[in-house]
């Protein structure tokens, strides 16, 4: 279904620097993520970090999408991060990321690189989103692909998404992927981007 996210944080205006509700992703009350991150109010310890994770398991994972995963130092500055530290960013088909960077982070940038085709990775740099329906296709996916990180798995993922701020109008980020993504899941379905149970 469409609009299956929700505006975050009582429906007020966006902080500064959240994506508009015109298909970018994080969009505000036009119905897709509306994720604020909340690592500066002090919840980014309740969030699995790749400190907690090791990042050998994730970049194998990205490594069979064509995917780059990069490792800056700690407290270096993350290339092409939206959000900004310790939050993952994007450049061309590479994602960086740093030891707190929180492991949903890391997926969901992944992601966005995941379902787009080759030629359009090459120009990412920050920002990936391309509409509404690859927002929704995005967070579906980082889901899914949780469950192949060892110590992470989908249930913790989507814990960790409704800590750091992802709202959805059926309350929670599992009610979402299990009664109201099915346009995301038909989204992937016709590209072929579902991996095999």
């Amino acid at each position: 279904m469409t609009g299956s996210l929700q505006a975050a944080a009582g429906g007020g205006d966006p902080p500064a620097g959240l994506r508009p509700s015109n298909g970018d992703r994080y969009g505000h009350g036009g119905g897709e993520a509306s994720a604020v991150p909340t690592s500066a109010g002090g919840e980014a310890s309740a969030v699995l970090t790749l400190a907690d994770t090791g990042v050998d398991a994730l970049r194998d994972l990205l490594a069979t999408q064509a995917l780059q995963l990069v490792l800056v130092d700690d407290g270096a500055p993350i290339p092409g991060s939206y959000w900004g530290e310790p939050e993952a960013g994007l450049i061309g088909s590479t994602v960086y990321v740093r030891a707190d960077t929180p492991v949903h982070s890391a997926l969901h940038e992944a992601c966005h690189l995941i379902v787009q085709p080759p030629e359009r990775r090459a120009a990412v740099h920050t920002d990936a989103t391309d509409s509404v329906a690859e927002e929704d296709a995005t967070c579906y996916l980082q889901i899914v692909l949780a469950a192949r990180l060892p110590g992470v798995g989908s249930d913790r993922l989507m814990r960790d998404m409704d800590t750091w701020g992802y709202t959805y109008r059926l309350g929670s980020t599992r009610a979402w992927f299990e009664h109201d993504a099915e346009d995301a899941r038909a989204w992937l379905g016709e590209r072929g981007l579902l991996p095999a149970a």
